[in-house]
């Protein structure tokens, strides 16, 4: 299988930015893609109600009901999570989900969308709930997006992620 690495881009978005970021990372990596979704009369997180919501889940680091996954990630040489920061923290839905699958991943990398800061302890947060380091992280801000350097961003993050790949895979075979 040399090259050739079966990836899979799993996300949550609110509001469709990390949506979009991760489609056009799916693409760009050749990879699968699958949303990651609430349960639930609360799943809708739209308007004021849920805006709010979010922000307590964040602060208050609370997990959430999460329909099954489609995919299983175990057959997948990385997994690559995005999700948006709320507050400075990874959002309530990524985090449940990186610690329902995060010991069936075989190698993780994370992104994050945010508006200006926090993606830092946000992205620690989400390596946290996998229970393993990410072989490349990536934060892009609104910011990022005005001035249309998302894809340079997410293209840098993309070949990390099949460098680190490359290598690791070399590793493994002279074991």
């Amino acid at each position: 299988m040399s090259g050739q690495h079966r990836i899979l881009v799993v996300y949550y978005s609110r509001s469709g930015t990390t949506r979009r970021v991760a489609e056009m990372l799916a693409s760009e990596l050749g990879a699968d893609i699958e949303p990651i979704r609430e349960l639930g009369e609360h799943a809708s997180r739209a308007g004021a109600r849920g805006y709010a919501r979010s922000l307590i889940d964040a602060l208050c680091h609370r997990w959430v009901g999460l329909m099954s996954a489609v995919r299983d990630v175990s057959a997948y040489d990385a997994v690559v999570v995005g999700a948006p920061v709320w507050v400075s923290s990874a959002c309530a839905p990524a985090r449940t989900w990186l610690e329902a699958h995060g010991k069936h991943i075989r190698h993780l990398a994370l992104f994050c969308c945010l508006g200006a800061r926090g993606s830092e302890p946000a992205l620690a947060q989400m390596a946290r709930a996998a229970g393993k380091p990410p072989v490349a992280t990536c934060a892009i801000t609104a910011h990022d997006l005005y001035r249309g350097i998302d894809g340079e961003k997410r293209q840098a993050f993309g070949e990390k992620i099949r460098h680190r790949l490359a290598a690791l895979q070399e590793i493994e075979s002279m074991m």
